[in-house]
């Protein structure tokens, strides 16, 4: 009886972190996709992650504590400090806004944190340009800011409460089902993420507003780097472009979105593969991340050697990415329909620009 409640427990822990993060991901590509200028502000979230919590990664963590340099250290825990300063800054400028406008709200929600900077900073962002029309010419700018201030810091006043009640507490509850299910939640987890990763969404904003950290996080990341392997192999040997395309779908995927979006079959599903066999490697090796939003290939590589000794990092990212290949031998061998780049019709010689 008590194993049959065990693995009740268990089955339900797995079930609520899966079930919990998919319907984060499909609300996070309701708002990416439908919220007006929704894809803009989430490209904004992942500079603000890349910005500060990457920043605070390495140099609190590998190049001050590492090496000793209080300097460093200090950076390290500034810049971790200002993640909704500058999701308030990244979002509006992302979205079109007056930079100026955009640095008022950023100052105008210090002390909260990403999320409530980033609610503020896309209302900010719909916000400015309005302001910036229907006030005269000259006044706009002064007069804007001086409205904008206290609604960005209104409106991170309100929705506090509410992001730390949601949001962050779906956040821990899939911290604590990796935590439980590490294995299990490594190949769904490291799959899941690093399809996102992939996608025209973003891996690095969604772990950032869930305030993914510890052995989830590391999940994420390790499986971002190794899956980067899948796309450069499937890209390669299904012939969709040449080196430069192989070279950035492996370090950003958003640049080859065009390839991706026309080739969906075997790119997502070799991804999954590719994702959960590296999230896997992360979970055995017990790899940690402290740093969110750092669930992309460059900031993934980079952010666990700030939290575990290298030793653990270098051997779960080689059988990460050794995962990332062989997903990506058996995705372009089960998928051998050459796949095509998508080109662009032939500029005619005799066409007049007018």
């Amino acid at each position: 009886m008590k194993r049959l409640k065990f693995k009740e427990g268990y089955m339900l822990t797995i079930i609520s972190g899966v079930g919990l993060l998919l319907l984060t991901l499909a609300g996070f590509s309701l708002f990416s996709l439908k919220m007006p200028k929704g894809q803009a502000a989430m490209s904004g979230m992942a500079n603000a992650a890349i910005a500060t919590f990457l920043v605070e990664a390495v140099h609190r963590y590998i190049t001050g504590d590492l090496l000793s340099l209080s300097f460093f250290q200090e950076l390290g825990t500034t810049a971790g400090s200002l993640g909704g300063v500058a999701a308030a800054i990244t979002v509006p400028i992302s979205m079109g806004a007056n930079p100026v406008f955009a640095v008022v709200a950023g100052v105008a929600v210090g002390g909260y944190g990403i999320l409530p900077g980033f609610i503020a900073g896309y209302l900010v962002g719909l916000v400015a340009p309005v302001i910036e029309q229907k006030l005269p010419e000259g006044l706009n700018m002064i007069a804007g800011a001086l409205i904008i201030a206290p609604f960005a810091r209104m409106i991170a006043l309100l929705v506090n409460p509410v992001v730390n009640s949601t949001l962050v507490r779906i956040g821990q509850t899939i911290s604590a089902a990796a935590d439980q299910s590490p294995l299990v939640m490594g190949l769904l987890l490291g799959g899941i993420m690093k399809m996102i990763c992939t996608s025209p969404l973003s891996s690095m904003a969604l772990t950032a507003m869930l305030g993914l950290d510890g052995l989830a996080m590391g999940i994420a990341s390790i499986a971002c780097v190794g899956g980067s392997f899948t796309n450069g192999l499937i890209f390669s040997r299904l012939k969709l472009g040449d080196k430069s395309n192989v070279i950035a779908v492996m370090l950003e995927p958003l640049t080859q979105a065009n390839i991706i979006t026309a080739n969906p079959i075997p790119i997502f599903c070799s991804n999954f593969v590719g994702g959960g066999l590296a999230g896997m490697a992360a979970a055995a090796f017990g790899i940690i991340n402290n740093a969110p939003g750092t669930a992309s290939p460059i900031p993934g590589l980079l952010a666990p050697f700030a939290f575990n000794s290298p030793v653990k990092v270098v051997c779960a990212l080689a059988l990460g990415i050794a995962g990332g290949c062989i997903a990506g031998y058996l995705g372009s061998a089960i998928f051998k329909r050459r796949f095509t780049k998508p080109e662009t019709a032939p500029f005619p010689k005799d066409a007049v620009l007018e």
